[in-house]
């Protein structure tokens, strides 16, 4: 059996995880619109051999504008470009199902596995926020319940596609001028609630079988739909404990849908703040802090609670009580919440503790207290590895890479060199063979 691994992807996000990053003397400030700067991100997660790069993405301006950057270029462009300038680093991009139909995107990331020799990987999204929606001709965003039903079909719709080609339909035999062999490659007629979907794809499988399917939602359907269709799950803890009880609860889960307990690979986010000494890395994060405007703090914690500005007092706890919204982001909603009441934060505080307005879990200390950090998260089942979000790109994950990697590496927890090719031999995840490869009259349902 597989010794158990850790797996650490960084999330690409523009010039960090911290709003004020992008203030700092050394930070590019075009960065968000520069792929020069994202290459240079994942060059150093390839030479730290980290799992994957994750890029985040909203298709709206839902943020200020006018004090931070935002991930505006579209994902699988991004990655494609990444892809020509790298070997062997996984490459993860967000998509919502809300604002995609399910054929674009299937062949649009089954496009990008191929040209990346099957590195690539989708980040499922159902996107909560009213300004996507209006963007696409709604009112608001879909209801919650209604979002995770079609994201669901969705989903499974993608994974059919991604399989209507058997591993070996494609012939191209010159001699016989045989190029695909038709009886390999299958429509999927889905008939479903929200969509129907005839294929087959027009895109033959990847090195990898199908791209790695991703999702990020804590909430009660978030955490169906993972385990029911997820091969990594990108989630919100703070404590060990609470990281223990969502991985059991998300195994638990996908046993009931007839998965192996262990299938999913749970990657906690993690935020960075690194500094040679612990009072250095304290400065670095009151640096940071200093430089975060504190209206736009408090504009993006009133978001996330769906409150008026009006009720949060900075120098007085959250106001009690706090009904969960119907229509939001549930997950960093309770995070947010707990993370206050927990540690009896005042507004003020919880601001600085989320480092403005970033919702994970935020880790300031040496390289050494990093490693502590993450090897107790990982010996626990807290976490099989994190979703990196270092305070300032690409500075911080150049430490990370420098300074903690190495000390994971000592301690044979991390690897040292790639095994695979894949982002699913990256992740230890198996090879799927199509659906489809089955004896006559074998069940061929999503």
């Amino acid at each position: 059996m597989r010794a158990r691994e850790l797996h650490l992807n960084v999330n690409l996000l523009h010039s960090g995880v911290y709003p004020s990053a992008w203030r700092l003397p050394g930070s590019q400030s075009d960065a968000f619109v520069d792929i020069a700067h994202f290459i240079r991100v994942a060059h150093v997660a390839e030479r730290g051999k980290l799992d994957a790069i994750f890029f985040a993405d909203t298709p709206a301006i839902n943020d200020r504008l006018d004090y931070r950057p935002l991930n505006a270029l579209e994902p699988t462009i991004v990655l494609a470009s990444v892809a020509a300038a790298t070997r062997h680093i996984g490459l993860i991009a967000t998509a919502s199902t809300s604002y995609n139909e399910p054929y674009n995107l299937a062949r649009r990331f089954a496009s990008l596995d191929l040209v990346s020799g099957g590195r690539a990987g989708w980040n499922v999204v159902t996107t909560a926020d009213a300004a996507a929606g209006r963007n696409f001709g709604r009112d608001g965003a879909p209801e919650h319940g209604d979002r995770y039903a079609r994201a669901r079909e969705f989903t499974e719709i993608v994974h059919a596609l991604w399989d209507s080609w058997e591993d070996d339909a494609f012939v191209g035999d010159k001699a016989s001028g045989r190029f695909v062999d038709t009886a390999k490659v299958h429509p999927i007629r889905h008939r479903g609630t929200h969509y129907r979907v005839e294929g087959p794809l027009t895109v033959p499988r990847s090195p990898q079988g199908r791209a790695v399917t991703v999702q990020a939602g804590g909430s009660e359907d978030g955490r169906e739909l993972a385990a029911a269709t997820a091969d990594a799950v990108f989630s919100l803890a703070q404590t060990i404990p609470d990281g223990v009880a969502y991985a059991q609860d998300l195994r638990a889960r996908a046993a009931r849908y007839g998965r192996a307990p262990g299938s999913i690979v749970i990657l906690p986010g993690l935020a960075t703040v690194i500094g040679s000494t612990e009072a250095e890395a304290k400065r670095r994060q009151d640096a940071l802090w200093d430089l975060v405007l504190l209206e736009y703090s408090l504009a993006r914690l009133a978001g996330t609670l769906q409150v008026p500005l009006d009720r949060l007092e900075l120098d007085k706890p959250l106001p009690d009580p706090l009904p969960l919204p119907a229509n939001a982001n549930h997950t960093m909603f309770r995070a947010t919440v707990a993370l206050a009441r927990r540690d009896n934060l005042t507004v003020r505080q919880l601001l600085k503790a989320l480092g403005g307005g970033v919702g994970h879990r935020i880790l300031v200390g040496t390289p050494e207290g990093i490693a502590d950090d993450i090897e107790a998260w990982f010996r626990a089942g807290a976490a099989d590895g994190f979703n990196l979000m270092p305070d300032v790109l690409p500075d911080g994950l150049d430490t990370f890479v420098d300074a903690v990697v190495p000390i994971l590496q000592s301690r044979g927890l991390f690897r040292t060199d790639y095994a695979g090719t894949t982002l699913r031999d990256h992740l230890g995840l198996p090879r799927p063979a199509s659906r489809f490869a089955r004896p006559r009259g074998a069940s061929l349902s999503a």
